[in-house]
């Protein structure tokens, strides 16, 4: 296919306007002859994309975000990873969400992108909701499993009163039995509280600057860590320590593999606590 680059950034351009102004199906419809006029442009799909995904178009805006990265080569895309992984959180598929949300987040460490703070809370919403879909399905299987057990004693009893040949021993086998069942329902009753219940959030997870968990910590020469999107954004307006206020630079960060790895074990085991 001929490429017109002229009429495709035109038509691009025309696009960007429709979707500020809240005119998503005008704009989805400019990228779409943008992407005609030069289908080699990889920006073009992530623009589409987000288009699409205003208008619910989940599995196609997904399909533009791969061609972008198929077009994008070896170097990725940090757009095209963070729409993507908005797409996949928004049809559920928690695990792909994630895996792209923090290869935007790669991305954005290593080109020092501005973008970092936005991609660092796409991933702890992927990491919150991708738990509270295990939470949910722990739940069910859990009911499931109540029920199953319960139904199968309750049959029990009924088949041992059923051998009974007086009414003194159906009552006395349908006491004991009815306690044994009520029983196991408070067991699993003491079981579900002791799940849910919410533990104290240990305060060497949270981030001084932004007062959230931190998902990629890095170390000053202090000592003292931060999560890395928040050190980061307060660097570009003020270039020093947030502690000691003396001069600090990007370049004097170091990762705190220790700490991430530490938090990641929390965050695994209370995934309730990215809502703190």
């Amino acid at each position: 296919m001929g490429k017109d680059v002229e009429k495709s950034t035109k038509l691009k351009e025309d696009g960007n306007h429709h979707f500020q102004s809240g005119d998503y199906i005008g704009a989805e419809s400019l990228y779409s002859k943008a992407i005609i006029a030069d289908d080699t442009n990889p920006s073009l799909y992530t623009n589409r994309a987000m288009a699409r995904i205003r208008l619910g178009l989940y599995e196609s805006a997904i399909a533009d975000c791969n061609e972008c990265l198929k077009l994008s080569g070896s170097k990725g895309n940090l757009k095209a990873y963070f729409v993507l992984s908005q797409c996949q959180l928004s049809i559920h598929d928690y695990d792909a969400a994630l895996e792209s949300a923090l290869q935007a987040h790669r991305l954005c460490v290593e080109t020092n992108d501005k973008s970092l703070g936005p991609v660092t809370n796409q991933v702890l919403r992927c990491k919150k909701e991708r738990w509270e879909e295990m939470e949910k399905q722990r739940a069910r299987e859990g009911q499931e499993l109540e029920r199953e057990v319960i139904g199968l004693l309750e049959r029990e009893r009924d088949d041992m009163i059923g051998s009974c040949d007086n009414d003194f021993d159906r009552d006395q086998v349908k006491q004991e039995w009815d306690h044994k069942i009520e029983v196991l329902r408070l067991t699993f009753e003491k079981s579900r509280a002791a799940s849910e219940k919410k533990r104290e959030v240990p305060d060497w997870v949270i981030d001084d600057i932004s007062f959230g968990i931190m998902v990629d910590p890095v170390i000053t020469k202090t000592g003292k860590s931060y999560e890395r999107a928040s050190i980061m954004e307060h660097l570009r307006r003020h270039p020093t320590d947030p502690l000691t206020r003396e001069p600090l630079h990007p370049s004097e960060l170091r990762p705190n593999l220790q700490l991430k790895e530490a938090c990641q074990e929390f965050l695994d085991q209370n995934g309730w606590a990215v809502d703190w």
